[in-house]
């Protein structure tokens, strides 16, 4: 199910730490419009633009997103 987001919207993510693969957080983002596509949206990280699709799991808050990340996680 595609969730839709407006440019603005603070979203939860998990991150993946690139260095050790086991380690997950949550973290923040924000939905903007892609420099390079702008007619499409992406999550702004760590001062790093990513494509929002289907392979990602966005909350729309931090408590949901923590509840997951103990279901998943935990």
């Amino acid at each position: 199910m595609q969730q839709q987001f407006n440019v603005g919207d603070i979203v939860y993510i998990f991150y993946r730490n690139p260095h050790i693969q086991d380690v997950a957080n949550i973290q923040e983002a924000a939905v903007v419009y892609h420099p390079e596509q702008p007619e499409q949206l992406a999550l702004f990280l760590f001062e790093t633009y990513y494509p929002i699709t289907n392979d990602l799991l966005i909350f729309s808050s931090e408590m949901a997103a923590e509840q997951a990340y103990h279901q998943y996680f935990h």
